[in-house]
């Protein structure tokens, strides 16, 4: 092929470097010292101590630290058991921010390999830094390219550019063509002169969006953060009310102060205060996270944030890249199809040395494994494969039983003469490209090969069509019984490539979706509405960009879709980061992998339908316990506000509140939240919680209060005897949502019911236990009064149980 000339472009001083020699010393001093070296400044993400502040220092933390700290400084210790479950909750958040925070640093999208550079006229290897503005990159098959450049020449260069923009099949370049950093030379050889460097080259645009840190869409979290941002609300009103009450019951501010009954008299507030924050539900729902994950990583599936977990089971739009997800992400030989008369002899061998050919490219290196080996044949001369000519060539001498010429590429371009056999052959090769197939055809011309034809572009006149050869991406043999799932689940399915739309909607109606026609990106509209209409009206899209990838995610979010994607390229990056749950192959690239929220270890399609379930078993099973947490919320600011009001003593002490949110709550839900579940997520968590939970909480609220109202009105009872009936009547209520919301029961369940009455017996009955709790065995008439009021709170609460029920049947 003829050469074109050698691109110069200016340096920063207005003088032009000679290609040949490359940069000089001083340029290369004088351009790291303007700036324009291949250095990136990470915009640096929170630090450690900037995390802990942010989980620590907030109004609600505040409020918990402040009541455990007084509750020290009283030496009452046995009722600051709270402030475990308030740390635990701090240290858990710190840790799931810093391990998204460390996931995000290491985020790389160029390897470390050095760099070879022409400089002051000799080849040199450099750190990928050092390269500057202006640099002769010197590219061999395998290299990266390290900043964005535009070739100067080359002999037969292909680039692999499909990490970055989808596009599975190398890509030619010829002078005055750019090459994006990050991409890889996959054929041929060349050089070229690096245009942007650092921040301004296209891998660490990449890059740089995907570093932005967020957390995953979460509706779990954001449902307790918005009950924990009420409650915290509620709280200073609430406590002032409390305080004042307390003060009041012990004689007034005055007397409390002087007399020292002030001590009392907070205990009383601090627990008021802390029944009223659901501690153990952040904590526990984190557990049931953490336990999940712990089951998926058993399954080869890396959790990288444990709420991802709960958000894979409320995805409704599973967004799929073609390319290392529905296929294996290689080319496999498919078969041989004839091309009329009987094929010349020796084309199988001929076919061998296509394939083992040092200067092949991936399409032929196929026909290795299918092909006698061609290793003993001795070529006269050789025209090497490049996309631009699309046709490679070999001849070989008379005395071998091969001899003449034979041509390998595509059909259209190899059978050029308009005879009816090759218009025949080219017809059949464009049906075969229709169904997703990729074609090549070899031609055979006798005698040698012509040299005029081999230094240009055009095949050689006179071939004769010997066979049709087909290639196809190999799917990867799980993909069509995941997709059955899916459909199954009512999940909708979109597949997103850079590949040409036709070839990805073949592929897509081999694993079994209704796609007739593929949609090409490239007539997207960029309006966002306009966007969801052919989103929602299309099931494949191809020759779709990153940034396509990215605003397709945000137009089904903004449509109300919950949006996952698979993908491994780096191209998949920024719509992995915005999607609702991003799951990065085994195959995927180091920065795919980084911002993706799961990670298939072994690539395996169908961890899938595993992951969905233990999804949906945590989703169950945290909406169950939230119930029980957030009718002891309901029910301890219905009694502080009521006691707070009437200017009473607050019916429990801190750590008899532990004890009975241990039986009835803690330790129950504990083994609830990590108990099989297959039910199916419905949106409205919280509002589902809340209809529930908020009047049962009142409907213990209620029994608790006429308790202390009897003993109030008859008295007698010491306010000992009066918490413990308190105690009692709370706990057999609590105990009572426990077994409503465990339907339908099992043994299991029944066992853990019958295990927490049991334990609320022992703390009554053991000396150790009640001087401990500070209990006292009441009276026989306010005993009965307790048992008697509970009674009414559990038919109270099985009545509403079964309103819900049919509520929820209607709907």
């Amino acid at each position: 092929m003829t050469q074109q000339p050698a691109v110069n472009h200016p340096d920063t001083d207005g003088t032009r470097s000679p290609v040949g020699s490359g940069l000089s010393g001083a340029e290369v001093m004088a351009r790291t010292e303007a700036g324009l070296a291949n250095t990136v400044s990470d915009a640096p993400s929170r630090t450690l101590g900037q995390i802990f502040r942010a989980n620590l220092l907030t109004l609600f933390n505040a409020i918990v630290g402040c009541s455990f700290c007084l509750l020290l400084l009283l030496g009452q210790w046995k009722d600051a058991l709270f402030g475990l479950a308030a740390a635990g909750n701090i240290l858990i958040g710190v840790v799931q921010e810093y391990r998204a925070k460390k996931s995000l640093d290491r985020l790389a999208i160029l390897n470390a390999s050095p760099a070879r550079v022409v400089r002051d006229g000799t080849a040199q290897d450099i750190d990928l830094q050092d390269v500057v503005r202006d640099d002769v990159l010197l590219l061999r098959v395998g290299d990266q390219v390290p900043a964005d450049a535009s070739i100067i020449d080359g002999e037969g260069l292909e680039l692999d550019e499909s990490l970055l923009t989808g596009e599975s099949h190398p890509v030619s370049k010829g002078p005055g063509s750019e090459v994006p950093s990050g991409s890889s030379v996959v054929a041929g050889h060349g050089r070229a002169r690096v245009v942007r460097v650092g921040a301004d080259s296209f891998a660490s645009k990449l890059t740089a969006g995907a570093k932005r840190f967020s957390m995953v869409n979460s509706e779990m979290r954001n449902s307790l953060n918005r009950i924990l941002r009420w409650i915290t609300w509620l709280l200073p009103p609430v406590m002032i009310l409390v305080i004042n009450g307390q003060m009041q019951a012990s004689g007034g501010w005055e007397q409390a102060i002087t007399t020292g009954s002030w001590r009392t008299a907070s205990v009383g507030a601090v627990a008021s205060v802390i029944a009223m924050i659901p501690l153990g539900l952040v904590l526990l729902s984190s557990v049931a996270f953490a336990v999940g994950g712990l089951r998926l990583a058993r399954q080869k599936v890396l959790i990288q944030e444990l709420a991802a977990v709960e958000g894979l089971a409320r995805v409704d739009v599973f967004c799929l890249d073609k390319t290392g997800t529905l296929t294996e992400g290689k080319l496999v030989f498919d078969g041989v199809h004839e091309a009329g008369a009987s094929p010349k002899p020796g084309w199988r061998q001929v076919l061998g040395w296509f394939g083992t050919d040092p200067q092949a490219n991936a399409t032929a290196r196929c026909l290795a494994g299918a092909f006698p080996s061609g290793t003993s044949l001795r070529p006269s001369s050789t025209v090497p494969f490049s996309s631009a000519r699309k046709w490679s060539a070999v001849s070989f001498g008379s005395d071998q039983f091969v001899g003449g010429s034979w041509v390998l590429g595509a059909p259209e371009i190899v059978l050029r003469e308009d005879t009816p056999d090759t218009a025949r052959v080219v017809e059949a090769a464009g049906r075969l490209a229709s169904i997703g197939l990729r074609t090549m055809a070899l031609a055979y011309l006798p005698g040698p090969l012509p040299v005029r034809d081999a230094a240009e572009d055009q095949a050689p006149d006179g071939c004769a069509p010997v066979c049709l050869l087909t290639f196809r991406e190999s799917v990867r043999p799980d993909a069509a019984k995941i997709l059955d799932y899916f459909r199954e689940q009512n999940v909708e399915v979109r597949i997103i490539s850079g590949d040409d739309p036709r070839t990805v909607a073949a592929v897509a109606r081999e694993v079994g979706l209704d796609a007739e026609n593929g949609y090409d990106a490239r007539e997207l509209p960029v309006d966002p509405d306009l966007m969801l209409e052919a989103l929602e009206n299309n099931v494949v899209f191809g020759r779709v960009t990153p940034e396509q990838k990215r605003d397709m995610v945000l137009s089904l979010q903004r449509g109300g879709h919950t949006v996952a994607m698979t993908g491994d390229g780096v191209n998949d990056a920024l719509a992995l980061k915005e999607a609702d749950i991003g799951i990065a192959m085994d195959s995927a690239a180091p920065a795919t992998k980084a911002v993706s929220r799961l990670v298939l270890l072994d690539g395996r399609f169908d961890r899938l339908p595993g992951v969905v379930a233990e999804g949906r078993r945590v989703i169950a099973n945290i909406e169950w316990v939230s119930v029980l947490f957030l009718s002891k919320t309901a029910y301890a600011i219905a009694l502080s506000a009521t006691f707070g009001a009437l200017l009473w003593d607050f019916p429990f002490l801190p750590r008899q509140l532990s004890a009975t949110d241990g039986l009835t709550i803690g330790i129950p839900a504990f083994f609830l939240a990590l108990m099989p579940n297959n039910r199916r997520y419905a949106p409205g968590f919280l509002k589902r919680s809340l209809s529930f939970a908020g009047p049962a909480g009142l409907v213990v609220a209620a029994a608790v209060f006429a308790i202390n109202l009897y003993s109030t009105a008859v008295g007698g009872h010491t306010s000992s005897a009066t918490r413990t009936a308190s105690v009692l009547t709370l706990s057999l209520t609590g105990l009572w949502i426990l077994a409503v919301i465990s339907r339908p029961l099992n043994l299991r369940r029944t066992t853990i019911i019958g295990a927490m009455h049991l334990g609320l017996v022992f703390v009554l009955a053991v000396p150790f236990l009640q001087d401990f709790f500070g209990l006292e065995w009441p009276r026989n008439d306010l005993l009965l009064t307790a048992l008697g009021n509970a009674l009414g709170g559990i038919l109270a609460i099985e009545a509403l149980h079964r309103c819900q029920r049919r509520r929820n049947a209607r709907k």
